[in-house]
């Protein structure tokens, strides 16, 4: 439905409105009574900011569940880490910091200046956070980093990128930051080609994919340590459970299992840069 709230959407187009789907859908699954996953902050969003929501067509759990799997990556990395950093590139509207209960650790959250203009506008002030109005491939946020260790989240992002420039961004992260990692989601190479012929989000939707340039096989994906340098280890992770057979973790285990549909799915994953 559309929303008639205290900011006005509509001035985000492309790339940075599909950050308003993605709230949609998670504002839509915290607010069900039968859902496990809470998300107050976006449905603050969700109802503060006005737009034609239904251009997304049918809501979807799957921002949600993402957003949980990432949240689980963040918060491993902490409870194993006593001196980090998380770095959210591409935050968009994502709310992690607050699901994972406010945590005492630095954390950076990078987008372009219309986006963060937006966060500052309507999301809580907080010690721990510092807004970073710029570009993810734009490498001045390094120099923000001052621990010793780091997680970086790419939450619906590297796919939106450039190959060449996503090569060349793990490439100088994992040498800057040896110990670190980066979590982020792929998309098969047959959703691209779908984003180039005009695809749409969901059912009844009327908002058009932006293009998706990077996009690359499960067994590409295992390959990325050997292709760059300095990428020390491969990590699928398991992605979040939820209603429904489609959610059910046999049966994701079971397509992950099958040869090509198991080489052609999105799924999350992380990779460990080298200590030295």
């Amino acid at each position: 439905m559309a929303t008639s709230g205290e900011v006005d959407g509509t001035a985000l187009e492309g790339v940075p409105a599909t950050a308003l789907w993605t709230l949609r859908n998670r504002a839509i699954e915290s607010a069900r009574s039968d859902s496990d996953f809470s998300d107050p902050l976006a449905e603050h969003l969700y109802r503060s900011i006005s737009y034609p929501y239904e251009i997304f067509g049918e809501p979807s759990q799957s921002h949600a569940r993402r957003a949980q799997t990432f949240d689980a990556a963040i918060r491993d990395k902490l409870a194993h880490s006593d001196n980090c950093t998380v770095v959210a590139l591409g935050e968009g509207l994502q709310t992690s910091y607050w699901r994972l209960g406010r945590p005492d650790v630095p954390w950076l959250s990078v987008d372009l200046p219309e986006m963060i203009a937006l966060r500052e506008g309507l999301l809580p002030a907080e010690f721990w956070i510092h807004h970073v109005a710029t570009s993810a491939l734009d490498r001045s946020w390094f120099d923000l980093v001052t621990t010793t260790d780091v997680i970086i989240t790419a939450e619906g992002l590297l796919f939106y990128l450039p190959r060449a420039d996503v090569m060349a961004l793990l490439g100088d992260l994992a040498k800057r930051f040896p110990g670190g990692s980066i979590v982020f989601d792929i998309i098969p190479p047959l959703l691209a080609w779908l984003s180039r012929k005009g695809a749409k989000p969901a059912r009844n939707a009327t908002f058009q994919l932006p293009p998706l340039p990077w996009a690359i096989t499960a067994a590409q994906a295992r390959r990325l340590p050997e292709k760059v340098p300095r990428l020390a280890t491969y990590t699928e992770l398991p992605t979040a459970p939820g209603r429904g057979f489609w959610w059910n973790p046999k049966f994701t285990q079971m397509i992950r299992k099958t040869p090509i549909l198991g080489n052609q799915r999105h799924f999350i994953a992380e990779l460990g840069f080298a200590t030295h």
